[in-house]
Formats: C-alpha cells, structure tokens, sequence
C-alpha cells in the first residue's frame, strides 16, 4: 500500500513539474521558492478572529499577518491608525468583503460593476442580496463612462455601492478612478462606496511610473489584492479598508475570544507567513524590479505577435496580452484561458523572454505564419 501511495505522488510531481514549465494563461507566479520555511508545515496555524485581537488560542501566525497588512497600508498610503485588514483566501474572498461592507453601509445601495469585472463580484450581489447594475464595458475591457453616468443619473436617489477593477481578469484594462468621480460629483451622488478590485495589478500599478494612482489618498473604501504576483503554494491576497466601517458590523465571539470581523472563521495561518517571508526577501525594490520586468515582457510578446500580423491587444499599464485563439493544441499545452475567439497569456515572472520566443516559435509553425523556422530567427532580434 505505501508503496502505491509513493508511486501515485511521485507520477503526480511528475505532472505537476511538466505543466508548470507550459504555465501561461493564468495570472500565477510560478518563480517562488519557499523551502526555507517549508518545517512550518509540521503545524497546525489557525488564525480565526480578528488579526489584531489576540485569542486564546495560540496556534496561530498574527504577528506576521499584522506585518503584511503595514506592509499593504503603506503602499496604499492608509495611514496606521485609520486601516484594517486580513488575508484572504483569495481575490474573491477580498471582492465578498469589500461588497459586504457597502451593503452593511448602504443597505438600500445599488451596486454597478462593468460587464468585464470578476465574477465574484455578480456572486457577491446575489450571496448578499443587493439590487445589481451592470455597466457595459469598453472594447479593451473598461468601463464604459457614458453608460454608467446613465445610470447613476437614472438613480441618483440611491446610495450607489461601485466596484472598479484595476485590471481586468480578462483583458488587463483598468478602470479610471478620476473619471468616475468626476462622474459622482456632477451628479452629486454623496453617499457612494467604492471598492477595488485590483487581484493581480495591485501588485505592479504601485510601482510602475506614471501609471495611474489608486490609493486611499482618494476616496476610495477598500481593495481586494491577490497573492497571485507575490507568488504563493496556497491561494490567498490581502483586503485593505478603513477601520471605521470594520467598527459598524464587528461582533464578540466569546468561544475564540476574539471578533468576529472577517468572512470566514478559521483562516490559513501558513498564508501570512509565506507573505511575509516574500516580502522579507524581496522588498519593495525586489517586487518592483519583478513588475516592471513583466511589463516589459508583455510588450515584448506583444511587439512580436504585432510583426507577424498576428491579431492581439495589450493594455497600458498591462501584463495580460490578448491574442487571436490559436489551435487547440497550443491551447492545450500553454493552458491558455479562452474567451469567444480569443485567448490571453499572462506574463508573470516564469515567462521570460526565451519562453516567450519559444511560444512564438511555435505559434509560427502551427499557423503558418512563416515558411521556416529561421524567418523567426531572423525577425526576432531585428
């Protein structure tokens, strides 16, 4: 029997090894190495409760949460006394929270989200009940502003409950903060919630120059961020808001000894800790060295799939390159995510400009966009 069960893990590692170097269509950063705190794993780490209150519990990792969520309030200029967060499970788990908390302070508040945001945030209208208004979308994937302004008009007796993405699950795009402001205020919409939705671009927008700024020097109410940049074994993110909404729907809950202040009740207390040990190692000269480089490598793909005529789109500020459905072949073995007749590749840190050579190359080869392999050659480092 241990003989079986040793051979079925070592033929999954096997796979597992084999897929990860044809890993392109979802937003993961397959570079991470967390060995140095792989002993950790032996126990058993809970953080149920608030991550600021200390329970009774003991086996949990909250100093190091504590640490992360600094670490996010001050990339997103929320100053230390007026913040409060968790880690997530996960981009959506943050999408729920951020959306509960609009309800819980606009009860009778409509939601408007863009027909390109997270599907997470339709599910979230539904878990919780709330009237839901989708905005059309742009054909890059932002939000179209005309047609929201239509609606806030249409409805401007309503609280209106707004989740923008910063970058799009699709296509990159990112929604622009000012222009909907401009559009709140010439309405004089007053009571309004505005959440976030930055899964992936949270972690490259801060870094990037002159990309567009979204912090909490706007009057933005929370952001819901991935772990999918940092690169992480178990799914999780961050959610950042302002500590006097968490104060309006927090509850004692005398069998932890703590608060009640998070969706769910026990929480990943491994997840802080890899967070933090990335953050450690790598800092924010380290993370914005890794953004700006995939930047560039998605305009790099981009420029190459350009040259051959191949049809793509790329947004600003973008690591999302869209592109024309290759064969299903490619599909396949590049796990690239499929939409209409369109696919997307992902340029995190494991895609480098020789993956993405050799992807090209066989782009190339499959379509017949070129007669031979040395027409790529050739054309590549012209």
């Amino acid at each position: 029997m241990l003989d079986r069960v040793t051979k079925e893990l070592e033929n999954f590692l096997q796979l597992i090894e084999q897929r990860s170097q044809f890993h392109a269509g979802y937003p993961y950063n397959l570079s991470c190495d967390y060995s140095a705190i792989a002993k950790l794993f032996g126990f058993l780490l809970n953080n149920a409760g608030d991550p600021y209150v200390e329970p009774d519990f003991g086996l949990h990792s909250r100093k190091f949460e504590q640490e992360v969520l600094s670490f996010f309030a001050e990339l997103y200029k929320i100053p230390e006394n007026e913040f409060w967060g968790y880690v997530t499970a996960g981009g959506t788990e943050g999408n729920l929270y951020g959306i509960y908390l609009g309800r819980e302070i606009y009860p009778d508040g409509i939601l408007y989200s863009s027909e390109d945001s997270h599907y997470s945030i339709s599910k979230a209208a539904r878990l919780f009940r709330i009237k839901h208004s989708v905005v059309d979308s742009q054909i890059n994937g932002e939000i179209n502003y005309d047609h929201f302004e239509q609606l806030i008009s249409k409805n401007h007796h309503s609280p209106a409950i707004i989740n923008l993405n910063i970058g799009t699950t699709v296509k990159g795009a990112i929604d622009n903060l000012d222009k909907v402001l401009e559009i709140l205020a010439r309405n004089e919409i007053k009571d309004y919630y505005i959440h976030c939705d930055a899964a992936l671009s949270g972690l490259i927008l801060p870094f990037l120059d002159v990309a567009p700024q979204v912090n909490f020097q706007k009057p933005i109410d929370s952001i819901a961020i991935s772990a999918k940049f940092i690169g992480s074994p178990l799914p999780c993110g961050v959610v950042l808001t302002k500590k006097k909404w968490v104060e309006k729907v927090e509850t004692i809950i005398e069998y932890i000894g703590s608060k009640d202040t998070t969706i769910l009740g026990s929480r990943n207390g491994h997840a802080p800790i890899i967070l933090w040990y990335a953050m450690q190692t790598r800092g924010y000269a380290g993370l914005a060295r890794e953004a700006k480089t995939c930047i560039r490598n998605a305009e790099y793909l981009f420029q190459q799939l350009e040259l051959r005529e191949y049809p793509c789109m790329l947004n600003s500020f973008s690591n999302t390159v869209v592109l024309q459905k290759p064969s299903q072949r490619l599909i396949k073995k590049w796990q690239l995510a499929s939409f209409e007749n369109w696919v997307h590749i992902i340029v995190m840190q494991n895609i480098d400009r020789e993956k993405i050579d050799t992807f090209i190359h066989e782009l190339i080869l499959e379509e017949g966009l070129l007669n031979n392999a040395k027409d790529f050659q050739l054309q590549a480092v012209s």
